[in-house]
């Protein structure tokens, strides 16, 4: 096997959400984390990161810290992802982007446009949505808490459902409501 080929393992966890599926390094880091029912988009995201040929993804068990990280999350210790360690491939850009997001506390949600003025590019609020929806770390990286300008709900991976519930499991209450 070349030197270059990042070694992956997928686990699957059980959440009130459905399952989750986990992709972790040898360092125990999370590359991914998506839905059972997005598994095929997962591979897509995975691929797109790290090339065709760039990993190798081996099923393997639902412990380590990520696990246990999230399944705390998910019980509503929802700190315990906060510093959770993730590696990612993306743009320079893409990179930014996620960083950004991980600075939004949990229990507020924040705009495209205020995301994009964030990272001193607030013209580039497409370019932003575009990075938020190519996030290969949901929850952790929490593009959930990216809404529209209005206070609705916009596009989400998981889809809706999933991001009213991890919003209002983090205690974010919408101004609509």
């Amino acid at each position: 096997m070349p030197d270059d080929v990042i070694e992956l393992r997928l686990a699957r966890l059980a959440t009130p959400l459905g399952e989750a599926l986990l992709v972790v390094d040898g360092e125990e880091r999370l590359r991914a984390l998506d839905w059972h029912d997005h598994e095929a988009r997962m591979h897509r995201l995975l691929a797109r990161h790290y090339g065709p040929g760039g990993f190798r993804l081996r099923a393997g068990r639902a412990g380590g810290e990520a696990a246990a990280r999230l399944a705390a999350y998910f019980e509503g210790a929802t700190a315990a992802i906060e510093e959770l360690p993730v590696a990612t491939g993306g743009t320079a850009f893409q990179n930014e982007v996620w960083r950004a997001l991980r600075a939004i506390p949990r229990g507020s949600a924040i705009s495209y446009a205020e995301l994009a003025r964030r990272i001193g590019r607030p013209k580039a609020v497409r370019a932003v949505g575009l990075a938020n929806g190519a996030n290969p770390v949901g929850i952790v990286v929490p593009c959930h808490r990216v809404i529209g300008s209005d206070g609705s709900l916009t596009g989400y991976g998981g889809g809706l459902e999933r991001k009213r519930w991890l919003l209002a499991h983090e205690g974010w209450r919408s101004p609509r409501a």
